[in-house]
């Protein structure tokens, strides 16, 4: 892995279980792991990057807890990775191709912004949360 690659991985990997909070209680979640790789996760990385509304339901999600199929033709090939995104909140889930850390932080923030700015709330962090994923004073 490049060394800045590796970086960015190794920042990515400090937010797991950080909260970060955004105006009229939207925020979100980090969970991020090493695990051994396997074909599922062939980078070796469970994650689970998701945006949440002042109620706690989850409004988007970039995750690789299971395998989704991808929609249209019966013809596409079932993926072979985890790596999947929920677009909205009644998203089942689509293919990701994750190409790396850095690459997935920019997506998952990308669609935080335009989730946001479909609502109306402000894109700035307000406040973040430590491990404990409670607002800090």
């Amino acid at each position: 892995m490049k060394r800045g690659l590796e970086h960015t991985l190794e920042f990515l990997l400090a937010f797991d279980g950080r909260r970060h909070w955004y105006p009229s209680g939207y925020y979100v979640k980090f969970a991020i792991r090493r695990v051994p790789p396997t074909r599922e996760r062939p980078h070796g990385l469970r994650y689970s990057f998701t945006l949440h509304d002042p109620e706690d339901k989850r409004l988007i999600g970039f995750d690789n807890a299971h395998i989704v199929t991808a929609t249209g033709t019966r013809f596409k090939p079932r993926p072979v990775t985890a790596d999947h995104w929920h677009r909205t909140e009644s998203d089942p889930g689509r293919p990701y191709a994750f190409k790396d850390a850095e690459t997935l932080t920019e997506d998952f923030f990308a669609e935080v912004e335009r989730v946001l700015t479909e609502r109306g709330i402000p894109v700035v962090v307000v406040d973040d949360s430590g491990k404990d994923g409670r607002k800090q004073p």
